[in-house]
């Protein structure tokens, strides 16, 4: 009975893990990492020890990644942590406008972050597209790291049997 607890609330963790990766909120690759691990709790897992490191190397250095790359990629454009903090605050600002606010909230938080910093336009542009590309690459990061755990939890659940 309990391997079949640990199972639901692994397939709980994976949704909320694949949610995670567009919602700033959560964070999806430790949730989908979480569902693996109760995955090998259960009967139903019998991941190797090196597929566990390795999946669990790949969760932090995506969620490294996630934090870095913005900040890197509104650099390379020529923006400030301005910028990075405007995007930021946009995201959260766009919950509330799913899904465009999603989209959007990050562009018009950098522009404004970096506007309010250096009063021009086309500087602010750039941070802006500089921090909204690197926010979908943490995105698309996140998002196949969550769905390459999401398919290996089922296929070994599957396997199982």
């Amino acid at each position: 009975m309990l391997d079949y607890i640990l199972f639901i609330i692994g397939i709980a963790l994976i949704i909320v893990g694949l949610a995670g990766c567009f919602l700033p909120i959560l964070p999806g690759p430790p949730m989908s990492y979480a569902a693996i691990i109760l995955l090998q709790l259960s009967r139903f897992g019998q991941f190797n020890a090196t597929t566990l490191i390795v999946l669990g190397a790949i969760t932090v250095a995506v969620m490294i990644l996630d934090f870095v790359i913005p900040v890197l990629w509104t650099k390379k454009i020529g923006g400030s942590k301005y910028g990075t903090t405007g995007a930021a605050v946009g995201l959260i600002a766009g919950l509330f406008f799913v899904p465009v606010g999603l989209i959007i909230g990050p562009l018009i938080g950098a522009f404004i972050g970096e506007f309010i910093f250096n009063n021009d336009v086309n500087q602010a542009f750039k941070a802006a597209i500089g921090s909204f590309i690197g926010f979908l690459t943490g995105i698309g990061l996140k998002l196949a790291a969550s769905a390459v755990m999401a398919f290996m939890f089922f296929r070994e659940f599957i396997r199982y049997f």
